[in-house]
């Protein structure tokens, strides 16, 4: 069940919210040669009437120099909302996505949007150049409730007039006690693949005490050092992070993972 030095890894679980961006992760790391297994940490949600400020925000929408995706799920669920506001989006803006695969999602809408590269994140976006200078413009950023605030925080502080759509609601996955376990030990799991650290909380919460110890020499790949810290405090042994939270980059460190040591 855990990665060791005289096993290879065979089996890898991606934990990716259910659909699209798991199954892409999936059909990639078995393209590598590995067996993939899907079990969402993260359940998403469209909230079911937004509030009336929300609304407002959509009205408004033309009245914004700057919009961020903060994920392909924001771009999931925040463009329906708008289209259904805006079947001709409004020009003049500047649209903004935290990653390619961002990015890509905002394209089937004809929207180009700047990316920060390698660095899918908060930080990423805050580094761009375009958002340097932006007291007195008006921002919106479109996510799902909750998560960090270290973008409007920051944007704030830069003297920026920050709106949040929160569009989508992000749960714990319903599952009985002991059935992530008993996962994966059916699936004989080396590797987890954790997308973000709401991911990892929800991995913690779905084992119990006595599951988590037993569980803590398997191996875990995640996007930023902010949750490998965190799976360190946790405490797991093997921990690697990857560039960032994209297929490539986790497939990436997958590849160079060297069982037994965590590296």
């Amino acid at each position: 069940m855990a990665a060791s030095s005289d096993r290879a890894v065979r089996a890898v679980l991606v934990t990716r919210p259910q659909g699209e961006p798991a199954d892409t992760l999936c059909d990639a790391v078995r393209a590598a040669g590995y067996q993939a297994y899907s079990q969402p940490l993260l359940e998403l949600t469209a909230l079911a009437e937004l509030p009336p400020a929300q609304r407002h925000l959509l009205l408004d929408l033309d009245h914004y120099q700057h919009i961020i995706f903060i994920s392909a799920n924001a771009v999931r669920f925040g463009m329906a909302l708008i289209s259904d506001f805006w079947p001709q989006l409004p020009v003049g803006i500047n649209w903004y996505a935290v990653g390619a695969a961002t990015a890509r999602r905002l394209e089937q809408y004809d929207i180009h949007a700047v990316t920060p590269g390698r660095d899918m994140s908060s930080e990423g976006l805050l580094a761009l150049p375009y958002l340097r200078n932006v007291e007195g413009q008006r921002l919106l950023i479109v996510k799902g409730e909750g998560g960090r605030h270290t973008l409007r925080t920051e944007l704030l502080h830069r003297g920026a007039l920050v709106d949040e759509l929160a569009c989508y609601r992000r749960g714990l996955p319903e599952l009985p006690a002991g059935a992530l376990a008993a996962r994966i030990a059916q699936w004989r799991i080396d590797l987890i693949l954790v997308s973000s650290g709401e991911g990892l909380a929800n991995l913690l919460l779905l084992l119990s005490p006595a599951e988590t110890t037993k569980l803590k020499t398997i191996g875990l790949i995640v996007p930023s050092e902010r949750v490998a810290q965190m799976a360190r405090e946790a405490g797991f042994c093997h921990v690697v992070t990857a560039e960032n939270a994209s297929d490539e980059a986790m497939l990436h460190a997958l590849q160079a993972w060297r069982p037994g040591t965590g590296e």
